[in-house]
């Protein structure tokens, strides 16, 4: 278990952003992981690891990562070009640094990366952009939807109860109390937090079921799993009620179905099949009799069920309210 020195100061800088890197780092993980989680199983399925820097530098569950593959997100949205800007400006020192600390021989690239980071991390940048548009770009739009609503849910929470209950909330391994950050984690140590440094709070996909720390660098993270990532992958979730479809049609009652987290049009109708235009209708419909509310999230436009559309699924038959991924998280790993 961890026990990290977090004070009233470094919690009132506790902000949150999203990384593609970090997606990419668990990602590359679950591949090299001896099992694979089932709720990834279809993804990892159709997903390749070609040879290279990703395969040595990314470790299974439990090794080391070097932490220089995941500098501190800047942004609210996930955003691949300015996190690869920010990996390719590494210091050779830092790179070096890291390198130091993995256990093992130093196979050939990576000694070539020693030898020159500069270089080194041009490539890697680019293998990195290269397992995204296989991996990771096919899904990304029902990703980031789910991400910016993580990000629109847990950002709603720190202001309006503050950071200590969304530190408490996070995941089961983590507390936070009397100035101290617990990670349940038997294996590790870390530094205590700077005031000034505060802490980055991470929503991925990837990372479930566990939660995912950096401690090295000026800015400490830790990544934890969004919510609803069980149903991501996922085509369409239970059918509407028959009443509620008699009443207000089909496709619109499909749409409320699906709305158990806010979602974009787009990712609403790669889950019902109703193609985007009809989507846009059925929502422009669902907003005047006041069951839908949209709001921008980045550069997404997300759609939300209100409280009268909650009524009537529940009155209907189905309450359709998700709390959570669906299947408990038991296994935490940070990564030192």
């Amino acid at each position: 278990m961890v026990a990290i020195g977090l004070s009233a100061p470094a919690v009132a800088r506790v902000r949150i952003g999203v990384s593609c890197l970090w997606e990419v780092l668990a990602g590359v993980r679950i591949l090299r992981d001896p099992g694979v989680p089932e709720v990834h199983r279809r993804w990892a399925a159709r997903v390749r690891l070609a040879p290279g820097l990703l395969r040595h530098l990314v470790a299974p569950t439990g090794g080391y990562t070097p932490d220089f593959l995941t500098p501190p997100p800047t942004g609210l949205t996930a955003d691949l070009d300015r996190d690869l800007a920010g990996l390719r400006a590494t210091p050779p020192e830092v790179v070096r640094a890291h390198l130091d600390l993995m256990p093992g021989g130093r196979p050939a690239p990576l000694r070539d990366l020693y030898a020159d980071p500069r270089a080194g991390l041009v490539r890697l940048a680019e293998e990195v952009a290269a397992f995204w548009r296989s991996a990771i770009a096919p899904d990304w739009p029902r990703m980031r939807a789910l991400l910016e609503a993580e990000v629109h849910r847990r950002a709603r929470r720190l202001a309006e109860d503050g950071s200590a209950a969304v530190l408490n909330e996070l995941h089961p391994a983590v507390t936070w109390s009397d100035g101290r950050l617990v990670v349940d984690q038997r294996h590790c140590t870390a530094p205590d937090v700077p005031d000034a440094a505060g802490l980055v709070l991470v929503p991925s996909v990837f990372v479930w079921p566990s939660v995912m720390t950096v401690w090295a660098g000026e800015v400490p993270q830790l990544a934890y799993p969004a919510r609803g990532v069980a149903t991501l992958w996922e085509r369409s979730s239970q059918p509407p009620p028959d009443a509620l479809g008699a009443v207000l049609g089909r496709g619109r009652a499909s749409l409320l179905a699906e709305l158990t987290a806010p979602l974009s049009t787009t990712e609403l109708s790669h889950r019902t099949g109703i193609s985007p235009g009809g989507v846009s209708q059925h929502l422009s419909a669902l907003r005047a009799a006041g069951l839908v509310v949209t709001h921008r999230q980045g550069r997404a436009v997300l759609n939300s069920r209100t409280a009268v559309a909650e009524a009537l699924l529940t009155a209907a038959g189905q309450s359709g309210s998700t709390s959570g991924a669906g299947v408990p998280a038991t296994q935490v790993t940070v990564i030192r």
